[in-house]
C-alpha cells in the first residue's frame, strides 16, 4: 500500500467509464467508524471468515473494528495502538488478520504485532518488529505470519504456536530489493506473491522462503494484489489505472489489462462470485470486473466512492466495502445477485 500522505495529496481525476452510456451508481450505505470524524488513515481492510467480520484496522483512533457485513453492527476493540494526543501523520494500526482462533494487527508506533482475543476484545501479547509494517498475512501451510516491511525491503517471518497460548517467533527476513508492496499466500501452491514498487511481481515458496522469480507486470506503479486460486491467476493493480492478470503456470505472463481510474491501491478477488474489487483513489470509483477462467477482465459496474477512497474488503458473498479515509467511514455496496450472507 501506498504511504498515506502522498493519497491524501492526490487529485480527483475523470473516472473509467463501463461504458459510454453507463453511469457510476452510488453506494448503498456509510457506514460511520467511531472516532472517525477527523478521518481515519485506512489501509488494509480485510475479511475474517471464521469470525464473519469485516476488519477495520482504525488507525491513529487506536482502535480495531469488526463490522458483522450484513447487520453493519460495529465491535471497537481499543489499545491495539496509542492513539496520538495531537494531529499526526502515525499511522496507528493499519491491517490486521485473524489466524488460529486470535487476530493479529499491526502497531506502527512501536512497531509491533499486537495479538488480540476476539472473544474478550483483550490485548495478549506484542511482539516487536525489525521495521515498519505494511501487510500482515498468515501461512496456514507452515503456521507462520509474514509482515512486509518495506522501509528494510523485506518480509520478517514469524512461527506461530498456540499452546498454551499464542506466541510469535521470529524466524528469518526475505530481502525483496525494490520492494515489497503488497503480500498474497498460496497455501495449496506454495507460493506467495509481492510486488516491487515500479514494474514487477515477485513469487517466492512459502517453505523455503526463497525468491523464485520475478516477472514483469507491466505497471508504471506496482501496487495491490489478489489471487484467483481456482484458476492460478495472480492479479496486479497498477496505480496509474488498469489492472493485469498474470498466468503463475506460464512464468508470470501477462494474459490480461483492462483500464479503470487512476490511483488504485488495494484490490480484493471474490471465488464465489469471479469478482475483481477495484477501488480507484484518483477517479473516486470502485470498477467491478467479472474476471473468466482465462484470465479475460471484464468491467461490469462502477459505482461512484470518495476522492483517496483506496482500499477494499469483501465477505465473498456480494457484500463490498470501501474505506472513505477523510470521513472516517466505509461505504458499503451491494454486488448484486451475490446471496444475503448469514
Amino acid at each position: 500500500m501506498k504511504a498515506l500522505v502522498p493519497l491524501f495529496m492526490l487529485a480527483v481525476a475523470v473516472p473509467f467509464a463501463v461504458s459510454a452510456a453507463s453511469k457510476p451508481l452510488s453506494p448503498n450505505a456509510v457506514i460511520k467508524i467511531p472516532g472517525g470524524a477527523h478521518g481515519i488513515g485506512f489501509d488494509d481492510i480485510g475479511y475474517a471468515a471464521p469470525l464473519h467480520r469485516i476488519t477495520i484496522p482504525a488507525g491513529t483512533t487506536g482502535n480495531l473494528v469488526l463490522m458483522n457485513p450484513v447487520t453493519h453492527a460495529l465491535t471497537v476493540i481499543p489499545g491495539v495502538s496509542a492513539a496520538p494526543k495531537v494531529k499526526s501523520f502515525r499511522e496507528g494500526t493499519t491491517s490486521a488478520i485473524y489466524a488460529g482462533g486470535y487476530l493479529f494487527a499491526s502497531d506502527h508506533d512501536p512497531t509491533e504485532i499486537v495479538t488480540i482475543n476476539p472473544k474478550t476484545h483483550a490485548v495478549i501479547g506484542r511482539t516487536r518488529l525489525e521495521s515498519g509494517p505494511d501487510y500482515i498475512r498468515y501461512v496456514a501451510r507452515t503456521h507462520e505470519i509474514w509482515v512486509t516491511e518495506p522501509g528494510k525491503a523485506q518480509i520478517q517471518v514469524f512461527g506461530l504456536s498456540l499452546r498454551p497460548g499464542p506466541r510469535l517467533t521470529p524466524e528469518t527476513v526475505i530481502h525483496v530489493a525494490g520492494g515489497p508492496e503488497s503480500l498474497e499466500i498460496d497455501d495449496r501452491r506454495d507460493r506467495a506473491y509481492s510486488n516491487l514498487w515500479k514494474n514487477k511481481t515477485v513469487q517466492m515458496q512459502l517453505t523455503t522462503h526463497k525468491v523464485l522469480a520475478e516477472w514483469p507486470n507491466t505497471c508504471k506503479g506496482s501496487n495491490g494484489l489478489a489471487i484467483d486460486h481456482a484458476d492460478n491467476h495472480v492479479l496486479v493493480a497498477c496505480g496509474e489505472g488498469k489492472v493485469v492478470t498474470l498466468a503463475p503456470a506460464e512464468q508470470g505472463k501477462v494474459i490480461a489489462s483492462a483500464p479503470a481510474g487512476a490511483g488504485i491501491d488495494i484490490i480484493r478477488y471474490s471465488a464465489k462470485l469471479h469478482h475483481l474489487y477495484v477501488p480507484s483513489a484518483r477517479a473516486a470509483t470502485l470498477t467491478i470486473f467479472d474476471v473468466a477462467a482465462s484470465g479475460a477482465l471484464k468491467p461490469t459496474a462502477m459505482y461512484t466512492t470518495a476522492p483517496h477512497a483506496h482500499c477494499v474488503a469483501d465477505d465473498n458473498n456480494g457484500h463490498v466495502f470501501v474505506c472513505d479515509p477523510r470521513a472516517g467511514a466505509v461505504l458499503e455496496i451491494d454486488d448484486s445477485d451475490a446471496g444475503s450472507g448469514t
